[in-house]
């Protein structure tokens, strides 16, 4: 097993391998930017090193840097979590021409799978469905005759694309132009590069994904499923394991293809192959990613398998001591992505500093976060808080346990997310199981305190006054009011939960 890790990530997925690394006997080496100073993975970590200005681009998406930290520190191996360099073929290559274990698939995998269209070609050759389109990337020209044979509505795609961008949805031919114009130049701008091919339109299709895990010595599983529909800007926002819309003949069959498309490229480490899914359960390769994922808890809260350590032993060389019908999954699990954003304004991130900070806790309640009472959301960074995950017998619970966890979750100095949270747990679509990628764009209603969250207000009333009383208690020469100190809070906090 490794002495010590290099951590090339920054916010909660860094603090989850620190853990991770802390049960396994593991040192840990963190790297930070100017902006995370004051981070709690830098204070968690063994170590800690500075590589660099707040700019990604200057810091923790520059190679050589991070492989310098790894050189001076002595680190054996490196966890690039997600985001940043963990899709980098350039990143893995580094790390094994200086010797350094990259944690996670070889840079040949990260290669073949990394371009989407290469994907759809190593799919196709495992007798995977797709999605009718182009079979490449297509001039403007051919994207023009593809999207006329398909039909519309159709997706242009960026072929080196993720997170939604490069990706516009056309409905009529009349807009194709300008959409393909948009398309490329949001590409290019993304990801250096602007080809991009076409889909056919999935009408209310859900997002539905395949966890799987391989070791080197060629054995990969699936971890089941993972349901994404409820999405913003092509972003997912709240995760669920298992999905409420597979039958377990349809479980069976897309947990079969996605190890089928890991064996193509020998796949090793932790990675997830994404699927459309229409209303009949007709699914589809989407993609794969080679990583981590953001919403990995909830594989791991109905498995109990821990992704993280996995990872780690796999890349020891350790062999995967299951087999397939050992996986099992039991209950329900949700996670929420809590974000400092706006939903009135379409989601705009609102960084400042957080005034203060109380995490929901109790029994099948997990909170993967990186934040505190005083900490600085910045601008350079995604705004994500915290992911906010729990787990119940069955999802009506489930549903139920999220909801007053949301309701005990308390932060203040930034709008935040967690009223839309409170309000989609409360809506008879979502909890009756019927989502697709267009729920939220259906219900703007939720994008808006509707008056009737008064018991949110009051419990997050009741537990900031509880802090500002300790405050007024701590501080004997300058009495102050309790309900004074809480306007005070609320008149800073513009949190849209209160």
């Amino acid at each position: 097993m490794f002495k010590k890790i290099l951590i090339a990530n920054r916010g909660e997925i860094a603090i989850r391998i620190i853990r991770a690394c802390r049960e396994l006997g593991i040192k840990t080496v963190a790297v930070y930017s100017d902006a995370d100073r004051r981070s709690l993975h830098v204070a968690m970590a063994d170590e800690a090193y500075h590589i660099g200005p707040p700019a990604p681009g200057e810091s923790y998406l520059v190679i050589e840097k991070i492989i310098d930290v790894a050189k001076r520190s002595g680190a054996e191996a490196i966890h690039p979590g997600y985001g940043f360099l963990s899709e980098k073929e350039a990143f893995a290559e580094a790390c094994e021409r200086e010797g350094i274990i990259f944690i996670g698939p070889s840079s040949e995998a990260i290669r073949l799978m990394g371009d989407k269209i290469t994907a759809r070609k190593i799919a196709q050759k495992a007798k995977v469905p797709l999605v009718p389109g182009s079979d490449g990337a297509v001039t403007d020209v051919e994207a023009k005759g593809v999207a006329k044979r398909i039909g519309f509505p159709v997706m242009i795609k960026a072929s080196a694309g993720g997170g939604g961008k490069g990706m516009r949805l056309v409905r009529k031919q009349e807009e194709f132009e300008s959409a393909l114009r948009m398309a490329r130049s949001e590409a290019h701008s993304a990801f250096g590069d602007d080809s991009v091919y076409i889909e056919k339109f999935v009408e209310q299709p859900r997002h539905v994904e395949i966890q799987v895990i391989g070791d080197s010595h060629g054995n990969i599983l699936h971890l089941f499923e993972r349901e994404c529909s409820v999405q913003r800007r092509h972003q997912k926002v709240i995760e669920e394991a298992p999905s409420p819309a597979i039958s377990p003949k349809t479980r069976k069959k897309m947990g079969e293809v996605a190890v089928r498309i890991a064996k193509a490229v020998s796949y090793r480490g932790a990675g997830t192959i994404e699927f459309i899914m229409d209303q009949k359960e007709n699914f589809y390769f989407l993609e794969m990613n080679t990583r981590v994922q953001v919403e990995h808890p909830v594989t791991e809260m109905i498995t109990a398998f821990d992704i993280v350590k996995w990872m780690i032993r796999i890349a020891a060389g350790e062999k995967l001591p299951f087999k397939q019908k050992d996986i099992s999954m039991k209950g329900h699990a949700l996670e929420c992505r809590v974000y400092a954003e706006d939903p009135k304004t379409k989601f705009l991130p609102s960084p400042g500093k957080l005034e203060y900070v109380k995490a929901p806790s109790g029994p099948g309640i997990r909170d993967d976060s990186a934040i505190y009472s005083g900490y600085e959301v910045t601008p350079f960074y995604d705004p994500m808080l915290s992911k906010l995950v729990v787990w119940a017998d069955t999802r009506k619970e489930a549903i139920n346990k999220m909801r007053n966890a949301l309701r005990e979750y308390v932060v203040l100095g930034v709008k935040t997310n967690i009223g839309f949270l409170g309000r989609v747990m409360e809506n008879d679509e979502f909890i009756q199981g019927k989502i697709d990628t267009g729920f939220i764009d259906r219900h703007p209603e939720l994008l808006e305190s509707n008056g009737n969250n008064l018991q949110y207000a009051l419990i997050a009333a009741a537990i900031a006054m509880r802090n500002s009383t300790k405050e007024v208690e701590s501080s004997k020469d300058t009495p102050v009011s309790n309900w004074k100190l809480f306007a005070r809070k609320l008149a800073v906090s513009g949190n849209s939960l209160l």
